[in-house]
């Protein structure tokens, strides 16, 4: 992955003019965006975007089943996008490259759910590990992010294949990992506010991440064409990035940059780059970068690009760092080193972003090989957690799914209702009587069913109304009656109903507050069945066995 991105991306640039404004910079995003579009549109013919959310959609709907072609779709897609200046990551796309070849590999050896989700767990762990040569990251970022439920046991293959991604990449890449930060300044007690400010800062900004992301987006796909969805994606993104040339690619360049406290040569070929020794201006510029990040981001995938959300979280949570200690050094002479604040600011922003705090501070200590800056990540990622947690209660992998119902969560309660659907769980042995019938018909109707509950439908479907034994027990003993009484006399409409579109935690929760033991499925008027207490009972516990891990 890094070698197909660099390959394109070098054989750019070097029409560049890097003394200019760089004015091939309004093109090559949209062309980029043009091949992928054109790549999945007609070669693959799958949606691939958003690879952490398809592997959490897989887990929660498709037994965590990901297609074949994923394992090498993402690459060659995500490397198009970013290789001609996409403003989005790789870490996305590898991660469900690795997670598909697990999954693959399992549903090869014919493996059960558990071990299924297992492997996916695996592939992401050696995925990450083996991008940012940090094996204890990708380890905390499958647990954090993806899995569903795990104990010490599996931990073992998720370290045999963390370990070995981040050995092997080291063999084959050496030092030349994406990011390396040797921490020169070390930690002072007295600066333990600053962290607190940019822990709350980066929550906010945060928040203004996932929201923006999720709003950009949806506009997005309001474009029906997808021709003009790329046109107006690689527009924004070539006019975005004349304008600030870090919002290019990846941005890990910038990082690296702010990391040697350089912060100032982000204006570097920018029409900005006469005023980079101005403090005030660089401020401005980066605050600029921070606001249209999101932007940038969203049009490029938007525009039908594809990549994901971890570089640019990182990328942000540099810059935000880096923007509050400036901003405190320029305002009250403070003069102090800008660099650690900038990793502060990564674990900041991965914890706010991808609610997973854990992976921001292994992610972040492992980068610097040490853990000299472990108690100023712990304080910045719980800050930055706690203030988003107020606003938005899920992260950005997650909040697609969850407006759409098809989250899994490590709440296994929840996750095993989830799995479960009513339309499957629906009975239809239940004798089914007409309005206009009458007693007589009813007691015949009770000597074949072995059910106590008698649905009463007309000619169209429609439920009118059901008939319960127990109410009409004294009337089957009085055989004058069977003619004259009508089912009408007897029904009665149900208190409460649910329709197939439920969820099943919805059924629960009807179950649980009208001490029924049946409920009638009812869609737009038409009766379908019922579902009783004692198949979700036992359907559940059958499930809960699929997801649980022994």
């Amino acid at each position: 992955m890094k070698r197909s991105i660099h390959f394109v991306a070098e054989g750019l640039t070097s029409y560049i003019d890097l003394e200019g404004f760089r004015y091939l910079y309004l093109f090559f995003p949209m062309f980029g965006i043009f091949l992928t579009v054109l790549f999945i549109r007609y070669f693959i013919k799958d949606d691939i975007g958003h690879g952490v959310s398809k592997i959490l959609y897989a887990i929660s709907k498709k037994s965590s089943k990901l297609k074949p072609h994923k394992m090498y779709s993402s690459m060659v897609a995500s490397s198009l996008t970013i290789g001609f200046g996409g403003s989005v990551g790789s870490e996305a796309p590898i991660v469900l490259t690795g997670a598909s070849i697990g999954s693959n590999l399992a549903r090869i050896f014919k493996l059960r759910y558990k071990y299924i989700t297992l492997m996916v767990g695996c592939g992401a762990a050696g995925a990450i590990a083996g991008i940012f040569n940090a094996p204890m990251a990708g380890i905390v970022f499958t647990l954090e992010v993806l899995m569903l439920d795990l104990n010490m046991a599996f931990l073992i293959p998720l370290l045999i294949s963390a370990v070995t991604a981040t050995v092997l990449a080291y063999f084959f890449m050496g030092e030349g990992v994406l990011l390396k930060f040797v921490q020169v300044a070390p930690f002072e007690i007295n600066t333990i506010w600053i962290f607190l400010l940019v822990g709350v800062f980066t929550g906010f900004l945060g928040l203004y991440f996932t929201r923006g992301t999720m709003y950009f987006e949806s506009r997005f796909k309001g474009i029906n064409s997808w021709f003009i969805r790329m046109l107006a994606g690689g527009f924004i993104v070539g006019v975005l990035i004349f304008l600030f040339p870090p919002l290019w690619g990846e941005g890990y360049d910038s990082i690296i940059t702010v990391f040697n406290n350089h912060g100032h040569e982000l204006l570097d070929s920018s029409l900005f780059a006469p005023w980079k020794d101005n403090p005030y201006i660089v401020l401005l510029v980066v605050a600029g970068i921070l606001i249209f990040k999101v932007l940038a981001m969203s049009a490029t995938t938007g525009g039908g690009g594809n990549g994901g959300i971890f570089a640019p979280t990182l990328f942000s949570g540099a810059l935000a760092g880096y923007f509050v200690i400036k901003l405190l050094n320029t305002l009250f002479g403070l003069n102090v080193v800008e660099n650690n604040f900038a990793l502060a600011g990564m674990a900041g922003m991965m914890a706010a972003v991808m609610h997973a705090p854990l992976t921001g501070i292994f992610l972040t200590a492992e980068i610097t090989g040490g853990y000299g800056m472990f108690i100023p990540l712990l304080i910045t990622s719980t800050v930055a957690y706690v203030t988003i947690m107020a606003f938005e209660p899920h992260s950005i992998y997650t909040k697609r799914l969850a407006d759409t119902g098809e989250l899994i969560t490590h709440n296994k309660d929840k996750a095993v209702l989830r799995s479960m659907e009513v339309k499957k769980l629906i009975e239809n042995d239940f004798v089914i009587l007409s309005p206009d019938g009458t007693l007589r018909d009813l007691v015949k109707a009770i000597s074949k069913s072995n059910r106590n509950l008698f649905p009463v439908v007309d000619k169209e479907g429609y439920l009118k109304g059901m008939v319960k034994l127990s109410k009409i027990k004294s009337l089957i003993f009085e055989p004058e009656l069977y003619d004259k009484v009508k089912v009408k006399d007897l029904m009665f409409m149900p208190e409460f109903y649910i329709s197939s579109q439920d969820s099943m935690e919805t059924v629960a929760e009807k179950f649980e507050t009208s001490n029924r033991y049946n409920l009638a499925v009812i869609d737009e008027g038409k009766y379908l069945g019922f579902i009783s207490r004692a198949l979700v009972f036992s359907n559940y516990r059958k499930t809960l066995e699929y997801f649980s891990h022994d």
